[in-house]
């Protein structure tokens, strides 16, 4: 057996589901099977218990189980150690963090990283606000980059990036020959809008604070995807600053500043409280905040 293996069981059972450690794992289910038909086979005992359309643990697999989550958390500390007794950061972060962060703010972060740390491996898993979150506090994850507020007391935060919403067109759009836009002259237009999350929940108490009541003509959960349909003159949109600037040099959509409205989405590096950071992850977040001063200093 090896430490793949022990993982695939791990996610198996900790969701009492095949399909749902395949999506963790990013594997096909049929892939997920056989490496648990290996393990069985391996240990000579029934792990799952696959009747009635339920996955459980057997009481081999429960005893299997901890063992395996020892063997992990084993290998996890002794990689560290060995890291550790190195002058230059070893060893691997697995970093997570949305769509639109891994696009638009991390890759000059992570370009930075590697530069000064190219023995450290770098792993990016992308998921929303809510897993990222989950990813972190069961350790699956080492950081998580989410909007800001944060409000579990197990996780320090620190914040890495300030941006603002504004309003986006395409260029042929009425509105993109303004210089700036109220709320309620968005408002007039067929809004493409997030399906949820932090952005749109800000920008409903908006509307509401202000009685108006937006042409929601489609709603999206990927803000590439919501961009694209802006460019195609599905309807306007808002988005982060920092998440437009590519598309707005290239001509293909405009960047409209709100007058009347500051939606501010700030961005946090976050962690568990009680994780014992590697040398490697120190210099992460070290990095990861020295970027937020360049940030700072351009946007003066």
């Amino acid at each position: 057996m090896d430490f793949d293996q022990l993982e695939t069981f791990i996610e198996v059972a900790k969701h009492a589901s095949f399909s749902r450690a395949a999506e963790r794992r990013f594997r096909t289910q049929p892939a997920i099977s056989s490496q648990i038909r290996s393990l069985e086979d391996e240990v000579g005992a029934k792990l799952f218990d696959r009747s009635g359309g339920k996955v459980s643990l057997t009481a081999s697999g429960k005893v299997f189980q901890q063992f395996c989550q020892d063997a992990i958390d084993s290998r996890r500390t002794l990689l560290t150690a060995v890291a550790e007794t190195e002058r230059v950061p070893r060893g691997e972060i697995t970093v997570s963090a949305n769509e639109g962060t891994c696009l638009h703010i991390l890759p000059e972060v992570f370009a930075d990283f590697k530069r000064q740390y190219p023995d450290v491996s770098v792993a990016i898993k992308r998921a929303d606000y809510a897993r990222v979150l989950e990813w972190v506090t069961d350790n699956t994850a080492d950081f998580g980059v989410v909007s800001l507020p944060v409000a579990d007391p197990r996780l320090t935060v620190v914040l890495i990036h300030r941006d603002e919403l504004v309003a986006i067109a395409p260029p042929q759009h009425p509105m993109a020959k303004l210089k700036s836009v109220t709320l309620a002259e968005v408002a007039k237009f067929p809004l493409v809008m997030p399906k949820a999350g932090h952005t749109r929940d800000a920008l409903e108490e908006l509307f509401h604070e202000r009685k108006l009541k937006p042409q929601i003509t489609m709603e999206l959960d990927s803000s590439e995807l919501l961009k694209r349909f802006v460019a195609a003159n599905v309807g306007v949109g808002f988005i982060a600053s920092s998440s437009v600037d590519e598309d707005a040099r290239a001509n293909t959509l405009v960047s409209i500043p709100l007058s009347d409205a500051q939606v501010r989405r700030d961005i946090a590096l976050v962690f568990r409280k009680d994780k014992a950071l590697s040398r490697a992850a120190l210099a992460f977040i070290d990095i990861a905040v020295k970027h937020k001063s360049t940030y700072d200093v351009m946007a003066r």
